[in-house]
Formats: structure tokens, C-alpha cells, sequence
């Protein structure tokens, strides 16, 4: 069984399109029991955003 592709939240850009080593810089998040994927520049436009445990709804 295959793990499903991870798409951005944010951007939607798909995980597999990223080269191996952006796709090992993906952000994974839970959130009331939803797993959220942000790709790596969507994670560091709102590294203050995540670190700040703001809900996603304020970014």
C-alpha cells in the first residue's frame, strides 16, 4: 500500500513534483485530528504562523 501524495494546504503544489530533497523539507501538521501538508515555501512564509500554533484561519 502507497502512502498518498502530499499536496500544499497553502499553494497546492503536489510533493511528488519537488525533488528529493524539498520533498523531505515538507512540513506535516495535525489540527483537529486533520493532517495538513505545507510545502517548503509555504512553511517558511508562516514559520511564525506554525511556531505561534496560530489556527490555520489567521494566516
Amino acid at each position: 500500500m502507497t502512502e498518498p501524495t502530499a499536496v500544499c494546504s497553502v499553494c497546492g503544489v503536489h510533493r511528488d513534483s519537488a525533488g528529493p530533497v524539498d520533498a523531505m523539507a515538507w512540513v506535516r501538521e495535525t489540527e483537529d485530528g486533520r493532517t495538513r501538508w505545507l510545502c517548503p515555501r509555504c512553511a517558511r512564509d508562516h514559520l511564525r504562523d506554525i511556531e505561534g500554533k496560530l489556527p490555520a484561519g489567521y494566516w
